[in-house]
């Protein structure tokens, strides 16, 4: 739909990269509050009276939990009453939740209260998937995700290292403070700069009929719900590797230290994968560069299957092969992403709350599972990654094959 430089604007006052900015800040919210608790959270569950350091990891899925569930609920909301008002409310629970957090004294509310600031989150990933979706379409589209993700990267790259940073100068709690800091600077940019990208014509009501029948349009597309559940496989798959990734570095490896180091090198990794995939996808499409980028992946995972069954796979080697399933991994969702919202956008909302429940929940089920079957040796997150590529393979090649999506929703 828009192709233009970025001193035009797109929308209302935003000209491109402001806007693309603004969308990776939104999605950043959450990236936040995932990667910058890792360094912290065998310290939360020894300051909070948590001895198993497998239930310390509960942290990250108990927000990834509320993150998912709320989606099913802000996209009716964004559908019926806009992008501002749901996304603002959003931000506010997050940040009051972080508040909390920052207060606790015990580690089940501290769980609790990450249910809750993802719940509020929440809002800020299925709006920011509708807001690129009320702007672009098709091939321009993915690009724009791919930028938006490149951007979002660069949050690992610091995150990590951010709260090891916090963490010299306060405990644990500084983490909470920054995060809350940051939803209010995010919400200060929304309610200034981002004007309605909902068109009248587009509302839908908010009766249990209307909602249903939204659902309901989403679920009968094949192509769509083909790439969601893609995107949940693979997002277990990542899931596994962050609730996983310090012990791994720590137990099998004996170099905690430098475990901020290393997830930064793979965040980098990601970046560059969103920086290519938005030169190419005009070139040769998302289907073809999704597709060569998941057997990819599924090799990857494969060789650190291997390696680890014949204990013969070192640092040097397992670093390698993250970094280049964090490369690819950035180019299949965000093609993945741009595919199944393509025939949707009349429901935009809706359809980006379903994709982002399918992802969350039942990714952060995989990425629980994987965490708590971690043995001491990198067998369980190696045999997860490769069920999981296999999953989305065949759901994808089953359900949505290499046909163009199907017509958009009227």
């Amino acid at each position: 739909m828009t192709d233009t430089t970025s001193a035009v604007p797109v929308v209302g006052r935003l000209g491109r990269t402001e806007f693309i900015v603004l969308v990776a800040a939104l999605v950043a919210v959450n990236a936040f509050a995932i990667d910058i608790m890792l360094p912290g959270l065998q310290e939360i569950g020894a300051s909070l009276g948590e001895p198993d350091p497998n239930k310390r990891q509960l942290v990250i899925p108990a927000y990834l939990l509320g993150f998912g569930l709320l989606q099913l609920v802000f996209g009716p909301l964004s559908d019926r009453f806009g992008r501002r008002g749901p996304l603002l409310a959003g931000l506010s629970v997050y940040c009051l939740a972080a508040l909390c957090a920052f207060a606790t004294t015990d580690f089940h509310a501290l769980v609790a209260l990450r249910f809750i600031q993802g719940s509020g989150a929440a809002a800020s990933a299925v709006i920011a998937t509708a807001l690129v979706r009320d702007v672009f379409s098709g091939n321009q589209m993915a690009k724009i995700m791919s930028l938006v993700f490149t951007v979002l990267m660069l949050s690992p790259i610091l995150a990590p290292s951010l709260g090891q940073g916090l963490m010299t100068v306060m405990d644990w709690r500084g983490l909470f403070g920054f995060m809350a800091g940051w939803g209010l600077i995010v919400m200060a940019w929304v309610w200034w700069r981002l004007p309605e990208t909902l068109k009248p014509e587009h509302r839908r009501a908010l009766s249990f009929k209307a909602v249903l029948e939204g659902f309901g349009i989403v679920f009968a597309n094949r192509v769509s719900l083909a790439y969601i559940i893609g995107m949940a496989a693979l997002f277990g798959a990542l899931m596994g590797f962050l609730n996983s990734s310090q012990q791994i570095y720590r137990d099998v490896f004996g170099v905690e230290k430098l475990f901020p180091l290393f997830f930064a090198g793979g965040a980098a990794c990601s970046a560059f994968g969103g920086v290519l995939n938005a030169q190419l996808v005009n070139r040769f499409g998302m289907r073809l560069l999704s597709w060569l980028a998941l057997i990819i992946f599924g090799l990857a995972a494969t060789a650190m299957l291997i390696g680890t069954l014949l204990h013969a796979l070192p640092l040097w080697l397992f670093f390698g092969l993250s970094a280049v399933q964090f490369l690819v991994f950035s180019m299949i969702l965000s093609n993945y992403g741009a595919l199944a919202m393509e025939p949707l956008g009349e429901v935009a909302g809706t359809a980006a709350s379903t994709q982002g429940f399918l992802q969350m929940v039942p990714g952060a089920a995989i990425g629980i599972l994987i965490g708590q079957l971690f043995d001491g040796s990198v067998l369980p997150l190696a045999i997860g990654h490769v069920t999981m590529t296999a999953l989305a393979a065949g759901c994808v090649a089953l359900m949505a094959g290499r046909g163009k999506a199907a017509a958009p929703a009227r």
